[in-house]
């Protein structure tokens, strides 16, 4: 098995990166487009695998994407399978968001499928939900591959757990085609409410009315309306920015992060505010075109708390700021949904303590005591989880001794394709090992 080794950064960080398009929005406005008669434009362009599996969903429904020097150009309309097979991939976003339009499919019944691993994750629920809107489907055990007949959708008032955001936002996608209005009403727990937020956001600029009822937790989508042509420009990704700050966090540091000003609508717009708990000093440098992170010599405080309900991918890279915040005593609560995402994030970041963590799990919260120090020369297990390999790369590089190896090197392709070459522009050097051969990350990015 091939296997990530990462040596230990002794030195500052510095330079200047171009932070991404948020993957988030991206996924919503390529799905928007589709269901809207016309041409839609956007600026934003992303190479991370669970974008390229939003695009060969919406291709295999036979939507025409041409791809633009700075992004895309979709003719949305009719959703008309070529085969009648639909690849999720392993983008749960693009499965759960997607699940439900096979509905308004012509020809064909769609069949969903992707990856082993997506294939194991919860969508019953949802499911369920569905059926309740009118959408016939077929599922074994209610996992894919799944079946969507092509049927009228009747809306009405829908209920379902609040459990995860993408539930809510496959329901709210769907329900503008309903043959009445439909109500959506979250139940118990309601979880990530920043995703849906953006979803709903997303929804108006391509037409859609949505009402906020009962203080946020439930929604009113009136019938019959139509999807919106629409010109819309990304804004810059602050999940994968979120690595960059974290690194302003660990080491000497002096980075700008270009096209970045605030947190905008992006879910995670509160690691600003979170990393500069840990020191990190954020002003905006007009000059060099962007948020410019550095860290300073001042100390977190004693003890610092986070909510993570609505902001669960940032579990990861917390957990790896906290561990090394020396004096400091982190409580992430609410990690519940971290639970349910591409691995057990939880699970996998208590591996932290192979390296000389604090880190424990006590209810629905991580307790991390910061120890200023981690030690190299452990084998990590990333579950193939992007966020939680990112995360042990930065714990490994501010670990000391002997190198660490990570499974699964090219997990970070899924979001962030362009990590270790942002990592290369800001001084680190790190490398791919696998059972016989080490081969340095930048001849791999040099191939690609």
């Amino acid at each position: 098995m091939k296997r990530l080794k990462i040596y230990p950064h002794g030195s500052e960080v510095k330079g200047s990166i171009i932070v991404p398009p948020s993957k988030y929005h991206l996924h919503r406005a390529l799905i928007f487009g589709s269901l809207a008669e016309g041409y839609t434009s956007i600026v934003g362009k992303s190479g991370a695998l669970h974008i390229l599996d939003t695009l060969h969903s919406l291709k295999d429904f036979g939507i025409a994407i041409q791809e633009t020097e700075k992004g895309y150009r979709l003719k949305g309309g009719a959703y008309r399978p070529v085969d009648g097979r639909i690849r999720v991939g392993s983008s749960g976003s693009t499965l759960q968001f997607m699940l439900g339009l096979g509905s308004l499919s012509s020809g064909r019944a769609p069949i969903y499928n992707g990856h082993k691993a997506l294939r194991e994750r919860p969508i019953k629920p949802l499911l369920e939900a569905l059926g309740t809107m009118g959408v016939q489907w077929q599922a074994e055990h209610h996992k894919m591959p799944v079946t969507i007949r092509p049927s009228t959708v009747l809306g009405g008032h829908i209920r379902i757990p609040g459990t995860l955001s993408q539930w809510i936002s496959g329901l709210l996608i769907l329900a503008p085609f309903a043959e009445q209005d439909t109500v959506v009403e979250a139940l118990p727990p309601h979880n990530e409410m920043t995703y849906v937020h953006l979803t709903i956001g997303m929804l108006r600029e391509f037409g859609i009315q949505v009402e906020e009822l009962a203080g946020g937790t439930m929604w009113r989508v009136p019938a019959k309306q139509r999807y919106i042509p629409s010109m819309i420009e990304i804004e810059p990704d602050l999940s994968s920015a979120a690595f960059l700050l974290a690194l302003a966090a660990l080491f000497p540091s002096d980075i700008v992060l270009q096209g970045l000003a605030h947190a905008g609508t992006h879910p995670e717009g509160q690691i600003i505010d979170i990393i500069r708990q840990y020191g990190v000093n954020l002003a905006i440098d007009e000059q060099a075109g962007g948020l410019r992170a550095r860290r300073t010599d001042g100390k977190a405080p004693q003890q610092v708390t986070i909510d993570m309900r609505h902001i669960p991918d940032l579990i990861p890279v917390l957990s790896v700021v906290a561990a090394l915040a020396s004096g400091t005593t982190t409580v992430l609560q609410n990690i519940g949904p971290g639970r349910m995402k591409e691995s057990n994030r939880v699970k996998a970041m208590l591996q932290l303590n192979k390296m000389g963590a604090r880190i424990k799990e006590v209810g629905d919260d991580l307790i991390i005591e910061g120890v200023g120090q981690l030690t190299g020369g452990a084998s990590i297990s990333t579950y193939n989880d992007h966020r939680v390999q990112m995360a042990f790369t930065l714990a490994s590089l501010r670990a000391t001794g002997n190198p660490s190896e990570l499974t699964f090197p090219n997990a970070y392709r899924i979001s962030y394709p362009e990590f270790f070459d942002h990592l290369a522009l800001l001084g680190i050097d790190t490398g791919l090992q696998n059972d016989s051969d080490e081969i340095r990350i930048a001849e791999e990015a040099s191939n690609k």
